[in-house]
């Protein structure tokens, strides 16, 4: 479990560091992340990245402890949820420039986080050998 943690927090932090540098260098590109609430900066992105990350480690961990086989499961889940992340900037994109964007930047997210969450789960998975044995009795 700690081997997740750590993993999931570096992780996090990276994923956060590299989509709040993606949306700079976008807005020195003259790209702004308008959308339909207003423009989103830099922070903002770096922010969110980072706390939907941390939601994406407790996830994992969940799945590490309640589950056999934590990996494949959670990147079936967190596949999904990339997929659904999707549909916000495809609706609220002020521009085509802003969608592609942000879109960009979703997908950057979930591949440092999913790759470095389903490694860290399988290391963490337990083998046929390990699981404790049930006996029935009767």
């Amino acid at each position: 479990m700690m081997r997740l943690a750590r993993t999931g927090l570096l992780a996090a932090a990276a994923a956060a560091a590299a989509t709040g540098l993606g949306a700079g260098l976008a807005g020195v590109a003259g790209i702004h992340l308008d959308v339909e609430g207003g423009r989103i900066p830099a922070s903002g992105i770096a922010f969110v990245t980072a706390v939907l990350s941390l939601v994406g480690v407790a996830l994992a961990a969940a799945l590490l402890r309640w589950t056999a086989h934590p990996a494949p499961l959670f990147v079936r889940i967190a596949g999904g949820l990339t997929a659904i992340s999707l549909v916000p900037p495809l609706t609220w994109a002020e521009d085509a420039a802003a969608m592609i964007t942000l879109i960009v930047l979703h997908l950057l997210a979930a591949a440092v986080m999913i790759p470095a969450l389903a490694r860290a789960l399988r290391a963490g998975d337990l083998t046929t050998a390990d699981r404790p044995v049930s006996v029935r009795l009767g």
